[in-house]
């Protein structure tokens, strides 16, 4: 079929890296794997990150008339999608063109991530949050990635939707573990375990989990580790100063670095580390489980749907430096579980988050949506924009 694709919070083609990048790479791969032909609709962003009204409403007048605009594009045969596919749906980056598009071609429309913040109802991102609703209660199919948004998302649908939960997922051939030794750009090391991290530098949620990453190794300083942050970005000198106590040869920065190189470090290192404050799901934890790494993180968000806890990592409660330091101990005394555990991330990643499954689970829903879509009454009203 022919699939229209749009990312309101941020696009494809965004030259800042993120998992929420990298997500919407995937799915465009996996939809494109299953054999659909999909094409990015716009590259509009509707994302304001300061809650602020003005903006916001100046965001929504542009996504009226690009959706206008899409709608007399798209009419024709020729161009005409056979449904709509939105990623990542939130109240601080509404979706201004996918129900509009999808209402006025008669088409359905599929969202993939959506959350629900009840408590922005009235507050800064009231018009986002209200937009987002709308757009929840349109979709003919919500995809949950992350299964803490099912309660929100089913509390405005009801429970009696046919929504589908379908793991996140990457490309993991770059990442799958070749049994090749690492590049010899990555130094040997001196008898030391080798911990790694990687994530942007960025103020907020990320810097909070650097602070407490460095906070728990503090606390088992009298340990042999070595821990190599792959990383950078605006908050690289807030980080540098969080780990700014230990010796200068325990902590080693290299910098951002491409997937090739990533995958490199993540094969020569011993066990990945991060508290995942606020975190979605966190797409490197699969990078790291990919390349037969034991996980060390915090439960919260969906990271329990990407770490096979007990399996393939240990998962501590959310902000609890103690407990993530206890862990990470616990993975570097205990040489038989750190192995056991790095045996089986491979198997776990491969077979829950890996590109060809999800391009197989992604097609069943869309084939199930088109069925029913078109089984359905006509349209008899348009939605409020």
């Amino acid at each position: 079929m022919k699939i229209a694709f749009y990312a309101p919070m941020k696009p494809t083609h965004h030259p800042v890296p993120s998992g929420d990048r990298a997500m919407g790479q995937a799915l465009l791969r996996a939809l494109r794997i299953a054999g659909h032909e999909t094409n990015v609709a716009s590259r509009f962003r509707s994302f304001d990150g300061r809650g602020d009204a003005t903006r916001q409403e100046r965001l929504q007048a542009v996504g009226r008339r690009l959706a206008a605009r899409l709608v007399r594009r798209l009419r024709h045969r020729a161009s005409r999608p056979d449904l709509w596919f939105t990623y990542h749906l939130h109240h601080k980056a509404p979706d201004w063109l996918g129900p509009a598009v999808s209402h006025a071609l008669d088409i359905p429309y599929v969202v993939a991530e959506a959350s629900v913040a009840a408590k922005q109802s009235g507050g800064a991102w009231a018009l986002g949050y209200a937009a987002s609703l709308i757009a929840i209660e349109a979709a003919a199919a919500v995809i949950f990635l992350n299964r803490g948004d099912l309660a929100g998302v089913r509390a405005v649908r009801g429970p009696e939707r046919a929504d589908e939960c379908v793991p996140p997922f990457l490309d993991l051939a770059e990442f799958a573990r070749s049994g090749s030794t690492p590049p010899l750009h990555v130094p040997v090391r001196d008898g030391r375990a080798r911990l790694i991290t990687v994530a942007m530098m960025r103020p907020g949620a990320k810097l909070a989990s650097y602070r407490l990453l460095a906070d728990a190794l503090a606390q088992i300083a009298f340990l042999p580790w070595e821990l190599v942050i792959a990383g950078d970005g605006e908050a690289r000198h807030d980080v540098e100063a969080a780990f700014a106590r230990f010796d200068s040869g325990r902590i080693r920065m290299v910098g951002f670095l491409d997937a090739p190189t990533v995958a490199a470090w993540l094969r020569g290192s011993d066990v990945f580390v991060w508290p995942a404050i606020d975190e979605a799901f966190g797409m490197a934890l699969i990078e790291a489980q990919a390349c037969g790494l034991p996980v060390v993180a915090g439960n919260g968000g969906g990271v329990a749907g990407v770490v096979a806890s007990g399996r393939t990592g240990l998962l501590v409660p959310v902000g609890d430096a103690g407990a993530f330091a206890a862990a990470i101990r616990r993975l570097l005394t205990e040489p038989e579980l750190r192995r056991r555990m790095a045996s089986e991330a491979p198997a776990y990643a491969k077979s829950e988050h890996d590109l060809p499954a999800a391009a197989s689970r992604l097609d069943a829903v869309l084939r199930r949506v088109i069925a029913e879509y078109r089984q359905r009454a006509p349209i008899e009203s348009t939605p409020a924009a």
